[in-house]
């Protein structure tokens, strides 16, 4: 299911169902006329106050239903549910008062109170009709299957012909088989499915705070924590001591990396409900989840770092879905790692808390420094341009600055390593790597190779005589070695590598072809060399 879901959060959002609801009793067909004709009319005998109250009251309560009858045609329920009160405090055995004051319940959405209203009408009265509908209504849009059924079969002129629980009979079976998918869903943890289920459902039955509260779990399991919040709450403040919505919002609160107020959120609800195995799992995991966290801080500040790497990741294996709390542990880790050089690991670990969650900024640092550590500043780079993008500070914008300087620095040539020698060589050390290497490379040496090879030789003479013109020069190995004028530094190194060879080895007769000690154009005959 996409993630665009209706939020059917509200109780009053019952758009989608029709409710049908009959007028309330407006006559007294259920009741014989309480007046009554004197048989003695010249002789009046002394008023008995218990004889006479049972009739008073009822014409008293007949009074204050057709009042009761005027509001609710006015749309004006409340006022109409406090004369219907009235009248039955007159005469509570009269089921159409009860059943006038369920019709206005339902028109105000408290299906609870309503249904509670058509039970004790069809108490009194079991052939009374409209109360079984109503109660088959009440029961389908509260999402109870079994109590609509119920109610259904007790509707007394219930056959084939009759249509006053039609709908009520679809809506039945619709919702079994909602409740059935959503269910098996569930088990199955594909959350997403179920919500879709659970959405449809609730179409159908709207006040069933089940439904509500199992869409809600569906939603924090989907790290859509706003919307399963909002219906938790919106159900506590109605049902204070609801334990299952008080489990959802500790999930809400354990998922958004919140464990304190999670974990207490289930104890709570263990304390209303100490059969809710749900919440019995999740205090179980929030407890262990808090030890690992904390008791792995405790052994990374103590400088006990192999314990603390293996807490952590003990700690990465109690729950999956905890996307925050995981993130977490995974730089924790990521610090421990870089701490006994496992420098790899640690970047690893970095990626893998940017993967739960890609704000995570000390994570992006972290694995930004790792690389440049390792001198990966192409990685370093990317790193530092997306951490500058969320948090445009000064510090993170000089970081990104050294980061691209050293990749431009890193893209050009080593002329250490083509020497071999390391950036503390002294002149001599320069000269002599420089003597060693340019005899190896030198092209006259490889008169007899393949074309491939004397190219590859050829190349390798020339940037030795690049390496040795740049680190034989104070100024330009300074340059070099700071970076600046990379560009040009690059330019200047374009010189004749048999220029550079003739140099160092015929001071007094550079300029001419030649290779040293084989005596052609140019070569001095009285040095002498033989390869090895």
């Amino acid at each position: 299911m996409s993630d665009a879901v209706i939020d059917l959060a509200n109780d009053s959002d019952t758009d989608d169902v029709i409710m049908i609801v009959d007028e309330p009793e407006t006559s007294t067909n259920r009741q014989e006329s309480t007046e009554s004709i004197d048989p003695n009319p010249g002789v009046k005998p002394e008023p008995d106050e218990m004889e006479f109250e049972p009739m008073n009251n009822h014409i008293a309560a007949e009074e204050k239903k057709n009042a009761g009858n005027d509001e609710y045609k006015s749309k004006r329920y409340d006022a109409a549910i406090r004369l219907y009160t009235e009248a039955i405090n007159l005469s509570p055995e009269t089921a159409a008062y009860y059943g006038n004051r369920s019709a206005c319940y339902m028109m105000l959405s408290d299906y609870r109170a309503a249904l509670n209203d058509v039970k004790t009408a069809t108490t009194i009265d079991d052939k009374y009709e409209k109360g079984y509908v109503r109660m088959a209504k009440c029961s389908l849009m509260l999402g109870d299957v079994i109590g609509a059924e119920q109610a259904i079969r007790k509707y007394p002129n219930l056959d084939t012909v009759n249509t006053a629980l039609r709908d009520e009979i679809v809506g039945v079976e619709q919702l079994r088989g909602l409740n059935e998918k959503a269910a098996s869903s569930y088990d199955r943890q594909d959350y997403r499915t179920c919500l879709f289920h659970c959405d449809s459902a609730i179409k159908i039955a709207p006040a069933s705070i089940h439904l509500k509260l199992l869409k809600a779990e569906c939603l924090a399991m989907l790290l859509r924590f706003e919307e399963a919040c909002n219906i938790a709450i919106t159900i506590m403040q109605m049902h204070s001591n609801n334990a299952d919505a008080i489990y959802v919002r500790g999930l809400t609160l354990y998922y958004s990396d919140n464990l304190e107020k999670g974990l207490l959120h289930f104890e709570r609800a263990l304390m209303l409900d100490p059969d809710h195995k749900k919440a019995k799992a999740m205090r179980q995991k929030a407890k262990q989840l808090k030890e690992k966290k904390e008791a792995g801080n405790e052994m990374f500040k103590t400088g006990k770092y192999r314990q603390a790497l293996t807490i952590y990741s003990e700690a990465l294996e109690l729950d999956s879905l905890n996307k925050d709390i995981n993130s977490k542990l995974y730089y924790n880790r990521a610090l421990v790692n870089s701490k006994l050089g496992n420098i790899r690991d640690s970047i690893a670990d970095c990626s893998s808390a940017l993967e739960l969650n890609e704000k995570y900024m000390k994570a992006l640092m972290q694995r930004a420094k790792l690389h440049y550590n390792m001198e990966n500043f192409e990685e370093a780079v990317k790193d530092y341009e997306k951490a500058f993008k969320h948090d445009r500070t000064v510090e993170i914008k000089n970081l990104l600055k050294d980061a691209m300087f050293q990749l431009k620095k890193s893209k050009r040539k080593d002329y250490y390593k083509i020497l071999g020698v390391t950036k503390q060589a002294t002149e001599d050390e320069i000269k002599k790597a420089y003597r060693k290497r340019a005899l190896v490379h030198h092209p006259d040496r490889h008169a007899n190779s393949t074309d491939e090879e004397k190219k590859e030789q050829e190349r390798k003479f020339k940037e030795l005589g690049e390496a040795y013109t740049i680190l034989s020069d104070p100024i330009k190995k300074a340059r070099y070695d700071s970076g600046q004028d990379l560009e040009e530094m690059n330019n200047s190194a374009n010189v004749d590598p048999q220029q550079i060879y003739r140099q160092f080895f015929f001071p007094s007769d550079f300029g001419f072809g030649g290779f040293p000690g084989r005596g052609g154009e140019g070569g001095n005959t009285n040095f002498s060399f033989h390869f090895g």
